[in-house]
């Protein structure tokens, strides 16, 4: 099955299903932070400025990665690479450096960013799979799909020469070749991940333990995935950069949880049953 581009032009210029995909992301993340910080009876009110820093760090810290990985600095001016785990790591350092300067606590911050950015990851996603990034290895299942004007597209060429997959006997470099679709498999573990830190979200333990479970929950998840993703950065003998950064994310959120199982005082409202 074929998958093109989900391109909407608008006058002389055409809106990306990723564009769509990444904004309203940021939008459901600033929803659900909005509505668990009301609910447990604080002031809502720091979460904008909180997204438009995730944003800038997001966004920054997604392309600085793809440069570091690529080995160029041309990268960082591509339309392509805005990598998960950098922008991970660049939206936590702009948020809690904007936490310090408004003099707000991380730790109440912390859970409705986790089940905020769940949610964000299972939209994000979909704008992948609108324009053809991030797609798994080659396939010959049912479940295989292909991506004629995907980024880059799905040809024997491009499998050889920018991750490593060898051409199949018979084929040659603009043959196209059916793919794991990836990306739909992390929408749906996404969504998972959201419906559990959602249904956890009256947790009695002290405040940014829900956060320490999303950090478990996300380095699982990609983890799995990364076996089946279409990808060349495997340094570390049969692991990718990213289960390596994915397996130390899954340490640090057990840390993280063990530091915060302690009892805390929350508002009534966040232990009211769900």
């Amino acid at each position: 099955m074929p998958i093109l581009p989900a391109n909407i032009p608008i006058g002389p210029l055409t809106v990306t299903g990723f564009g769509i995909a990444v904004v309203l992301a940021f939008v459901i993340a600033q929803i659900i932070a909005h509505h668990v910080l009301k609910e447990r009876g604080y002031d809502p009110s720091p979460v904008s400025d909180l997204l438009f820093a995730a944003v800038v760090g997001g966004l920054l810290g997604a392309k600085l990665y793809f440069m570091i990985l690529m080995h160029s600095w041309q990268a960082m001016f591509s339309r392509s690479g805005f990598v998960f785990w950098g922008g991970l790591i660049g939206g936590i350092i702009a948020v809690v450096a904007t936490i310090k300067i408004k003099k707000l606590s991380i730790m109440r911050i912390a859970d409705p960013a986790g089940i905020g950015v769940a949610a964000a990851y299972a939209i994000g996603r979909s704008g992948c799979w609108a324009v053809g990034d991030d797609y798994g290895r080659p396939t010959s299942g049912i479940f295989g799909v292909s991506f004629p004007e995907g980024a880059p597209k799905s040809t024997a060429g491009n499998m050889q020469s920018l991750f490593g997959v060898p051409i199949p006997p018979g084929a040659n470099a603009e043959t196209m070749l059916a793919v794991y679709p990836t990306q739909l498999l992390e929408i749906a573990l996404g969504v998972l991940m959201f419906a559990i830190l959602w249904r956890m979200r009256h947790h009695k333990h002290a405040e940014g333990w829900l956060f320490g479970v999303y950090m478990v929950l996300a380095g699982v998840e990609r983890f799995l995935v990364e076996f089946l993703r279409a990808k060349d950065d495997r340094f570390f003998g049969p692991l990718t950069t990213a289960q390596v950064l994915a397996l130390l994310f899954v340490v640090a959120g057990v840390v993280w949880m063990r530091a915060r199982t302690q009892p805390s005082v929350l508002s009534r409202a966040s232990l009211a049953p769900t």
